[in-house]
C-alpha cells in the first residue's frame, strides 16, 4: 500500500492499494481519449405514442467537447423554451465524448434543431422528466497516452483482482475473460475541486454553524494552482476580512467576472454588511441551491473519504465484512455486468452473520458500507464503528450538525466502500474499458494504474 498524491491526501484520499509503479501517461488529450456512455434504467414509450400522456420527448445525444448544463441551454435556447423544461440524469465534463439521454417536455421531433458536435437521435416519448435516481451508471472508454511503465499494467491489475476479492462471475456471462477488479469507492478529486480543493472545507464549516468562515474559504482563500489574477483577488477579500473596518465593494471590484458565484457572495456582503451570522449565512445562498447542498456533500465525502484511508491503515478488508459493520446487497435490477449496490437494503453484521454475508460479498451480491453522515445516517458497531466515530471527533462533527436549515440540511446514507468492475484493457494503444455504478468515480480505477496527480487525471 503506497501514500497517495499530497493533493489526494487534502480531501482524505491518503493511500493508493497497489503498491507496483504507475503507468503515468496523459488522459484526456483529445475528447475522443475519454468516452463516457450511461447506462440508464428509464423506460420510453414510441415516439407516436399520446403527448397528451406522454408529454416529454426522449432523445439520446453523442456530444463533444460539450458541458451536460451548457448543451441544454443551446438546445432551449434553440428551440426557444425554458431551460427547465430539459432534464438529464447525470452531469458530463466537456472534455469528452458522452452520450446521454434528455428529455425535453412538451418537445415535437421535427422542432429538433442541428446542434454543432453533437449528433441528436430521438428515441421515444415519456410520461414524466428524467432524473439522477434514472442513472443506473456508466460505461467507460479512456485511453491513456504516452506511458512511461506500461509494463506495470498487468502487476495493478492483479493487484486489484486481489483486493476486489470476487470468488466468481455468479451467472455474470459478460466477457468472462475480462478481470474483476476492486478499489476503494472514493470520492473523486471533481467533488471537492481538482485545482483548489476546498467545497468541503466551505462545507465542515457551514455543518458546524461557522457562516463567516464558510464564506471566506469560498471566496478568499487563494490556492497556488490558481490563475494570478483569481490569487491577487482572493487576497484582497482576506485583507478585507482581516481589517477593522472591511471594504467589500473594493475586493468585489477586484474579483474577476468569471468568478461569478465568488461576486454574487461579495455584492451580498457589500449590500447588506457582514453584522451577523445570519447575514453570512444570507451571502452564502447566494449561490444556487444544488452548490449549497453541494457544500454539505463534500463535506460528508470528506469524512468518508477519511473513514476509508483509516480502515486500509489498520488493514480491515473491503472486500468483506468484519462484526460491526453495516453491508447493502446488489441492486436486483442493475443491468447486466453493473456491480451496483442498493443501499437502501441495509443489514448490520453481528458476529453470527459475518460468515453468510462475506459468501455473499464474494459472489458480487453484498458490498460492506460506510456512512455519508447525516441526522439519520445508523453507525456501525465494533470496529468500524469505532472508526466513523474516530473520523467524526476528530472532524469535530455530530450527526445533528447535519439539521441544518434550507439547503444544507442533510439526512445522510451509506455508501459502498468497495466499487467493483470487469476492466478490459488493449495494449497499443492503451485503453481501458470498465462500467461503474451511479456515484463512483473513474478516477478512483484510474489513479491506481498511472499514479499521477489530480491535475493530470
Amino acid at each position: 500500500m503506497r501514500e497517495a498524491h499530497p493533493i489526494e491526501r487534502e480531501v482524505g484520499m491518503e493511500y493508493y492499494v497497489s503498491d507496483a509503479d504507475g503507468i503515468g501517461g496523459e488522459l484526456r488529450v483529445a475528447p475522443e481519449d475519454f468516452r463516457v456512455r450511461e447506462l440508464e434504467a428509464f423506460d420510453a414509450a414510441p415516439v407516436d405514442a399520446d403527448p397528451g400522456a406522454y408529454a416529454n420527448l426522449v432523445v439520446r445525444a453523442t456530444l463533444r467537447g460539450w458541458d451536460t448544463n451548457d448543451f441544454a441551454v443551446r438546445l432551449s435556447d434553440a428551440l426557444g423554451i425554458s431551460r427547465e423544461r430539459i432534464s438529464w440524469a447525470g452531469t458530463k465534463d466537456k472534455h469528452a465524448i458522452t452520450t446521454q439521454l434528455f428529455t425535453v417536455r412538451g418537445g415535437d421531433p421535427d422542432d429538433l434543431p442541428e446542434v454543432r458536435d453533437a449528433d441528436v437521435e430521438v428515441v421515444g416519448r415519456a410520461g414524466r422528466d428524467i432524473s439522477f435516481g434514472d442513472l443506473a451508471g456508466n460505461a467507460f472508454g479512456i485511453r491513456v497516452r504516452d506511458a512511461q511503465n506500461p509494463e506495470s499494467v498487468g502487476e495493478i491489475t492483479e493487484q486489484l483482482r486481489e483486493f476486489g476479492g470476487v470468488e466468481s462471475n455468479d451467472g455474470d456471462d459478460s466477457n468472462d475473460d475480462a478481470p474483476v477488479v476492486g478499489v476503494p469507492n472514493y470520492f473523486g478529486q471533481q467533488r471537492f475541486g481538482s485545482r483548489r480543493p476546498v467545497t468541503h472545507v466551505v462545507g465542515l464549516h457551514v455543518v458546524r454553524g461557522e457562516w463567516r468562515e464558510a464564506v471566506l474559504s469560498y471566496v478568499g482563500n487563494p490556492h497556488e494552482n490558481e490563475p494570478e489574477e483569481t490569487r491577487k483577488a482572493r487576497t484582497v477579500v482576506d485583507e478585507e476580512a482581516d481589517s477593522a473596518d472591511p471594504d467589500w465593494h473594493r475586493a468585489l471590484d477586484r474579483m474577476p467576472g468569471y468568478l461569478r458565484y465568488e461576486r454574487s457572495m461579495l455584492h451580498r456582503l457589500d449590500e447588506d454588511g457582514a453584522e451577523s451570522g445570519d447575514d453570512w449565512r444570507h451571502a452564502l445562498e447566494a449561490v444556487p441551491s444544488n452548490l449549497q447542498r453541494l457544500f454539505v456533500n463534500a463535506a460528508q465525502s470528506y469524512a468518508f473519504n477519511r473513514i476509508l484511508s483509516e480502515r486500509l491503515r489498520r488493514g480491515i478488508p473491503f472486500d468483506k465484512p468484519v462484526e460491526g459493520d453495516i453491508a447493502c446487497f446488489a441492486d436486483r435490477d442493475a443491468p447486466e455486468g453493473l456491480f451496483r449496490p442498493d443501499t437502501d437494503r441495509l443489514q448490520a453484521v453481528t458476529g453470527r452473520r459475518v460468515d453468510i454475508v462475506g459468501k455473499h460479498c464474494e459472489r458480487g451480491r453484498a458490498f460492506v458500507t460506510a456512512p455519508l453522515v447525516g441526522t439519520e445516517t445508523e453507525l456501525g458497531e465494533g470496529e468500524p464503528g469505532q472508526i466513523e466515530r474516530k473520523i467524526l471527533s476528530e472532524l469535530d462533527l455530530e450527526q445533528s450538525d447535519f439539521d441544518l436549515p434550507g439547503n444544507f440540511e442533510s439526512t445522510g446514507t451509506r455508501r459502498a466502500i468497495l466499487v467493483r468492475t470487469r476492466m478490459e484493457i488493449e495494449e497499443r494503444p492503451l485503453d481501458f474499458e470498465f462500467s461503474l455504478p451511479s456515484g463512483s468515480y473513474a478516477t478512483a480505477v484510474m489513479r491506481e494504474y498511472t499514479k499521477s496527480g489530480p491535475l493530470d487525471l
